[in-house]
């Protein structure tokens, strides 16, 4: 479901996240980027694994549907010291990834270290520069909380990697 040689691409960006997964979806024309939308899906914390998983994959179908996105870029896992958080995390991503592949729409992943370079232009960025430059590139967003505004600094970077660093499905 690629878009046509030459023609604008939306590109739905998602920072994956158990208790939160922030999407953003953006259109990118060339050099030029446009706002399309961006949320929250927030999973019931006291619901079991497999409903809030669920609830992910549900959440992004719908925004799928909605947008009707050409591509999709995840968030890669990051290592964390408490490895039941990076489990938990890694489980919240497959889902997250899941909707996308379904649609049938490639996937680009992106360490957290090459988002904040593309949107900030340094690898060690904290949330608040992140959302910030978030907010400078894409003026017509609005306010927004840090889950989407990570989900839309992951569509910025897909953007700017035209081709995708990794693809996967579709």
């Amino acid at each position: 479901m690629s878009a046509p040689a030459g023609q604008a691409r939306i590109i739905l960006g998602i920072d994956p996240g158990l208790q939160r997964c922030g999407w953003g979806v953006v259109m990118s024309d060339g050099p030029r980027l446009s706002f399309l939308g961006c949320g929250v899906i927030k999973p019931d914390t006291a619901a079991g694994l497999g409903p809030r998983l669920m609830t992910i994959l549900d959440g992004l179908s719908a925004v799928i549907a909605d947008y009707r996105p050409h591509e999709a870029a995840v968030e890669e896992t990051y290592v964390n010291v408490n490895a039941r958080a990076a489990l938990a995390l890694g489980q919240a991503r497959g889902a997250a990834m899941i909707a996308p592949a379904k649609a049938g729409l490639s996937i680009g992943e992106y360490p957290p270290a090459t988002i904040k370079k593309a949107v900030v232009g340094t690898g060690s960025a904290d949330k608040e520069q992140v959302q910030f430059m978030v907010r400078r590139l894409l003026p017509t967003a609005g306010a927004m909380g840090a889950d989407a505004a990570d989900a839309l600094a992951v569509a910025i970077c897909h953007a700017a990697h035209a081709s995708g660093q990794r693809k996967t499905g579709g």
